[in-house]
């Protein structure tokens, strides 16, 4: 066959192993989806009795897996792209994204079992229980290891000190303090696991048929990685727990290949001898490379809680957030803001405000001039995690930072359309000023990428656009982790394919050569905007430090 004709004929292979479900992914040489498959934990394997993809533990804040239901996923997810009659000889390169956080402890009789898989066989009924040492692993969700933070942090000399070194304070839900939870607990157990994944490397080693090495970005989330030398802290590792680096193995770039597929799938699923395997990542770094965006882009997720998601080009020392390394460009770090008070907050105005009703809700919104005629709130109904705050705050246009009634505020505003214009300008003004903190830069080249819940609603998407000053778009596909992983995949065998040859397109030129931005504009900012917005952002900062304030009293 031609190669050209032979290189048509290529695909690509991605999964995201989230927390509800495993989903395949199959992309062609143009880089468009041609076949996709997914398990749902709860409803597909409901033996493992999971709730939202987790079992709750005995403990408070505990939170785990059985690892073989994700084995097991993997089996029913491969037969049913096979009963699709998908194609799998064509795939050239296989890579993924998982949930960030989660650790699985390898045995010594797992890793053997990974390097003498039985085609006749399901994986499920060979990497058993007995693959690894810990049968429940903690994910993401458990929050049950802030005595380990604070053991870690005390030992490197604090948490500015953890902070500089990895990017974030030690969080219990990191992998790190979960590593520690175990070699203090169950000694034995860390003792005899002879390595340690993340659900990213976990997924990797599956079809590498050993263990894989971790990627420095979904390694960033560990409280372990020097995130600016990219190699394990030995400070860290020491403060977590003994022969840890051994465990680890080296971390490695998010592009490189580990190897090529093993041969059990080669047989029983006809995949190529030659099918490469590309590192794994986190799903929130894994969804940055779907959303293919540059360093002028800011996303901004509207769910549960708001999160913002950046590219930086030097990582900022703030004690809250996230700075992981950059999935897709090397020379840049990417930095995670989660907000505890978002879409909750925002419902329980439409409750109280609109009776319930969202198109209600946006007349009213729609109805006052932004500036909202000086009245401004901030609604931290939960503990906010920047600005440690928690509480109401209103200031109308009379009140001041030196005002007698800074700290009291008003008490209600006179009608329900300005209360939600003070809500919905008050939560975004919180997202800039924090976003500005962490080092974006907001100038006429920025633009807003909005997903998650809320991003189907335009008077909500026009504030945005108001309050940053720049045009707001929205993805057409919603799984840019899913689509991320297939992609770097894509990306990974271009580069290998042509390692001899200078200069090779950067991740995002190549993609976008082959598939056009799934990206649609949705609104522009008025006119007016920075004038409007600019002195009510100082104004934000001057209500947010009275409200932290009451809290240290």
């Amino acid at each position: 066959m031609p190669q050209q004709e032979q290189d048509s004929q290529q695909t690509f292979l991605g999964f995201d192993l989230s927390t509800q479900k495993l989903k395949a992914i199959l992309l062609n040489a143009e880089l468009k989806v041609i076949a996709s498959a997914e398990v749902k934990f709860d409803s597909d394997l409901p033996e493992f009795r999971t709730t939202g993809g987790a079992n709750p533990g005995p403990n408070k804040f505990e939170y785990f897996v059985q690892p073989v239901m994700w084995v097991k996923a993997m089996d029913i997810v491969l037969d049913r792209l096979v009963i699709q009659e998908v194609d799998l000889s064509t795939v050239v390169a296989i890579s993924g994204s998982a949930q960030q956080h989660g650790s699985l402890y390898w045995s010594k009789h797992g890793i053997a079992a990974l390097q003498t898989l039985d085609a006749e066989k399901f994986l499920h009924a060979q990497i058993d229980d007995s693959a690894f040492v810990v049968n429940r692993t903690p994910i993401w969700m458990d929050a049950s290891t802030l005595k380990q933070c604070f053991e870690m942090e005390t030992a490197i000399g604090g948490q500015t000190e953890m902070v500089q070194m990895t990017g974030s304070k030690c969080y219990a839900r990191f992998t790190g303090p979960q590593i520690r939870k175990i070699y203090q607990q169950r000694t034995h157990a860390y003792e005899d696991a002879q390595r340690i994944s993340l659900v990213s490397s976990f997924l990797a080693s599956l079809f590498l048929g050993k263990v894989a090495a971790i990627d420095y970005a979904d390694g960033s989330g560990m409280n372990l990685l020097d995130i600016r030398h990219k190699t394990w802290s030995k400070t860290c590792l020491n403060a977590c727990a003994p022969d840890l680096e051994d465990r680890l193995g080296e971390a490695v770039s998010g592009f490189s290949i580990l190897g090529n597929v093993s041969e059990y799938f080669v047989q029983r699923f006809c995949f190529p001898p030659t099918c490469k395997i590309v590192a794994c990542t986190g799903d929130n770094p894994s969804a940055l490379a779907g959303m293919l965006v540059d360093k002028n882009w800011l996303s901004i997720s509207l769910g549960t809680s708001d999160t913002l998601m950046m590219s930086l080009e030097e990582p900022p020392n703030l004690e809250e957030g996230h700075v992981l390394c950059h999935p897709t460009e090397s020379h840049e770090y990417m930095g995670l803001l989660c907000f505890r008070n978002g879409s909750m907050v925002r419902e329980a105005m439409n409750k109280s405000e609109a009776d319930g009703s969202w198109e209600k809700f946006n007349e009213l919104l729609d109805s006052t001039p932004r500036g909202n005629f000086g009245n401004m709130a901030l609604h931290f109904n939960e503990m906010e995690i920047i600005p440690k705050a928690k509480g109401t705050l209103r200031w109308n246009k009379d009140i001041h930072r030196s005002s007698n009634d800074a700290v009291k505020g008003v008490l209600k505003f006179s009608s329900p359309q300005i209360e939600i214009r003070a809500l919905v300008e008050g939560q975004m003004l919180h997202h800039r000023a924090i976003a500005e903190d962490m080092g974006f830069h907001f100038g006429n080249q920025t633009k807003i990428l909005a997903t998650g819940g809320a991003s189907v609603n335009q008077s909500i998407l026009q504030v945005i656009a108001d309050v940053f000053n720049a045009p707001v778009y929205k993805q057409n596909e919603s799984e840019a982790a899913l689509l991320g992983a297939a992609y770097r995949a894509a990306y990974a065998f271009y580069l290998n394919k042509n390692e001899q040859r200078e200069p090779v397109n950067s991740y995002r030129d190549y993609i976008l050569s082959k598939t056009p931005n799934h990206l649609k504009l949705v609104c522009e900012p008025n006119k007016d905007s920075e004038t409007v917005y600019t002195p009510m952002l100082q104004r934000y900062r001057d209500m947010a430090s009275v409200l932290e304030s009451q809290l240290a009293q």
